[in-house]
């Protein structure tokens, strides 16, 4: 395809998703159909930009929601948190030796499952010494989980007459990275979006921990390890929103900007997995991933609806 048509057609779906027209769902699906028959024009800044606008809109999204509210949501979020770290750090393992997926394959897989998906694996991959096909592998698996939490999730919840915080809890723990956690949840519900995003970035804080255990348990001693900084601008933004009366008149417009903002990161995630991606991941990843991904969310689900 000529070059300045494929931008012509980049830049205009781009646009197109910052309309109240295409949900988070269609985003990501659009930027998927673009990776494979269109080409991303400018796949070498996606990476950045991504991250940037994914961090940014979650501090947005912290205009919207309220301090207490997103205290008792961490509160209640806090053991079940723990409790599914741990378990699907060992499930993982488990599954990684039962299916012979290559070792730190599988703890990548395991720790994107267990936390936030990308995120996690991109601050645990250098601490373990990962190579970059072991990192494109977990990726790829965590991206078509992903993919299809987005689409499936919001339906299971409707399907279930799940509650708007039940909901959040669950795709927040349940769903592999914030963005389509965001997503998911957004497509539910307001009050599900603030749930689950306040337990999902509460939830990503182990990734600290995490990374120093990963240091003992592969013998990576003077590795660093990456701090999600923007998790504290989240939290001062739900502060100055809930206690500037200034800040909260402008609240809404910012939230429902990072809601914008959150739908263009689902589409540049999507055009950036080509099919060369999709074919890197292999059978036996994939399995690991879908195992312990149902094991995790049917556990978590059941918890939810009997707590």
């Amino acid at each position: 395809m000529n070059k300045v048509l494929q931008q012509i057609i980049f830049i205009a779906l781009l646009i197109v998703c910052a309309t109240p027209l295409i949900s988070p769902p269609m985003a990501l699906l659009l930027g998927i159909l673009v990776a494979q028959f269109i080409g991303h024009p400018y796949l070498h800044l996606n990476g950045k930009t991504t991250k940037w606008l994914l961090q940014i809109s979650v501090v947005g999204l912290g205009f919207g929601m309220n301090a207490q509210v997103a205290l008792q949501a961490s509160k209640e979020g806090f053991w079940l948190t723990v409790i599914t770290i741990i378990g699907t750090l060992v499930f993982g393992f488990l599954f990684g030796k039962l299916f012979k997926v290559e070792t730190k394959t599988s703890y990548l897989i395991s720790t994107g499952t267990a936390i936030c998906g990308g995120s996690a694996i991109a601050a645990v991959a250098p601490v373990i010494k990962a190579n970059e096909n072991q990192i494109s592998i977990a990726l790829g698996t965590i991206f078509i989980l992903n993919s299809v939490a987005l689409f499936i999730f919001p339906w299971i919840g409707s399907w279930l007459s799940l509650s708007q915080s039940d909901f959040g809890l669950w795709s927040a723990i349940a769903i592999h990275d914030t963005s389509s956690v965001v997503g998911a949840a957004g497509k539910y519900g307001d009050e599900a979006l603030q749930i689950a995003t306040t337990v999902k970035l509460t939830r990503a804080l182990w990734i600290i921990p995490l990374a120093f255990f990963s240091i003992f348990a592969f013998k990576s001693q003077g590795q660093k390890v990456k701090i999600p900084y923007f998790i504290g601008f989240f939290v001062l933004a739900i502060i100055l929103n809930t206690y500037i009366p200034r800040i909260q008149s402008m609240g809404p417009s910012i939230f429902k900007l990072s809601k914008t903002g959150m739908t263009l990161t689902l589409f540049l995630i999507g055009s950036g997995f080509s099919r060369k991606s999709i074919a890197s991941v292999g059978f036996k990843p994939i399995l690991q991933g879908i195992v312990l991904w149902v094991v995790i969310s049917v556990s978590t689900l059941l918890v939810v609806l009997w707590g």
